[in-house]
């Protein structure tokens, strides 16, 4: 998709079959043995096996490798393999990249997958521990000298940034925490389930990095996720509606850097995901107007309410009364905040729950879902639809 024209993507693919593995704070077993089990849920969910699948799509950061997750999960041979960069910015383009192998006769059966023991293991919020030389990690340099070493910093900078333009408080920011945990409180799946909090909860929690509190911040967790990518045609002969993709999109803004975009003219908005806004809305012919339900990511709360601008679901500066009225659903299994830290993964899954209207917070004649992937570093989204 060009940033400047409408795609022909839209409509030719779907996703038909999701699966994970429990959410957890230890595993108790292998990376590569949770992708496995993600996948063969995935395929499980579609009515497929093994057999049927000839594409694979993770991130960068995947521990296990398409090959190395096909031969443990029985899958034979691959004529479509992929990896996306840029951590939780992955997780849309996947779905996207899996589209464009199906869409073009490429591969016919993709899977895309994300796991990790990412709170047994390795803990992205522990910030930069070592790096090999590289340009991209150069422009780490201009920031970690001066104590910025972890992403809850590199947010909150753009976070207190925002607060002092639109005159706000840090509890602008928890009518995200709140709602999300609102949800997730309701979620069997969700590490929070039966674990709500109030504004209140959310002022009383101790600071990461002023103004982000702890309940600003998404959780660690340990788990998979998959999700089965195919035609349309052949998703509407399998076991559950299509999820249809209607939009898929990348986006890097200008003086783009991962996490530390410092030196842009603004820090109050997100230009990268105002790039896969347009996209979407010009691919699909939508508006805000036309979603029904909104799966944001969330790794911290302030990205929520800049995203909710960048999409024009409301004016700079208002997200944060927009999502206390309840004007949109908004992360309705609970989100990286209550339900999983899964890169966004998990909130693809939701998003195709809504419109088969399985979703244990299920709103109404849902049939179209917008999803995000990363802040803060480039970054992907989605429109899925109900079919017909």
């Amino acid at each position: 998709m060009s940033v400047r024209t409408r795609d022909q993507l839209g409509g030719r693919a779907a996703i038909a079959g999701i699966g994970a593995t429990e959410f957890s704070k230890d595993s108790g077993r292998s990376e590569l043995k949770l992708a496995v089990e993600a996948v063969h849920a995935a395929l499980d969910d579609a009515g497929l096996t093994p057999a049927d699948v000839d594409g694979m799509v993770t991130f960068t950061m995947d521990t296990s490798p398409e090959i190395t997750v096909a031969q443990a999960a029985g899958i034979g041979e691959l004529s479509f393999f992929s990896r996306i960069h840029y951590g939780g910015g992955a997780a849309c383009a996947t779905v996207q990249q899996a589209a464009l192998a199906v869409a073009t006769g490429v591969a016919e059966v993709v899977v895309c997958y994300r796991a990790f023991n990412e709170r047994s293991g390795r803990r992205f919020g522990s910030g930069v521990q070592q790096r090999e030389p590289s340009a991209e990690g150069a422009a780490l340099g201009w920031s970690l000298p001066w104590g910025l070493l972890t992403p809850a910093s590199w947010v909150a900078m753009a976070a207190q940034r925002y607060l002092h333009t639109y005159n706000l408080t840090p509890e602008a920011f928890g009518h995200v925490a709140v709602t999300d945990r609102r949800h997730a409180a309701n979620n069997p799946a969700a590490y929070f389930h039966g674990k709500p909090i109030t504004l209140a909860d959310h002022a009383a929690s101790r600071w990461i990095v002023e103004p982000l509190r702890l309940l600003d911040c998404c959780q660690e967790t340990d788990g998979g996720q998959a999700l089965v990518v195919t035609t349309i045609e052949r998703a509407r002969s399998l076991r559950h509606a299509p999820a249809v993709i209607t939009a898929a999109a990348q986006g890097a803004g200008r003086r783009q850097e991962g996490m530390t975009s410092f030196y842009r003219d603004d820090l109050t908005g997100l230009p990268e995901m105002d790039v896969v806004a347009r996209q979407l809305w010009r691919t699909s012919g939508l508006r805000p107007s036309d979603i029904d339900v909104g799966i944001l990511y969330d790794h911290f709360t302030p990205f929520v309410l800049m995203q909710l601008e960048e999409f024009g679901f409301c004016q700079p500066g208002e997200a944060a009364d927009f999502v206390a009225a309840d004007a949109l659903p908004l992360n309705t299994h609970g989100g990286q905040l209550g339900e999983a830290y899964l890169h966004g993964m998990n909130g693809i899954a939701e998003a195709v729950r809504q419109l088969r209207g399985t979703s244990v917070n299920q709103v109404a004649g849902a049939s179209r879902a917008l999803v995000t992937a990363g802040t803060g570093v480039p970054t992907s989204g989605l429109i899925l639809g109900a079919d017909g």
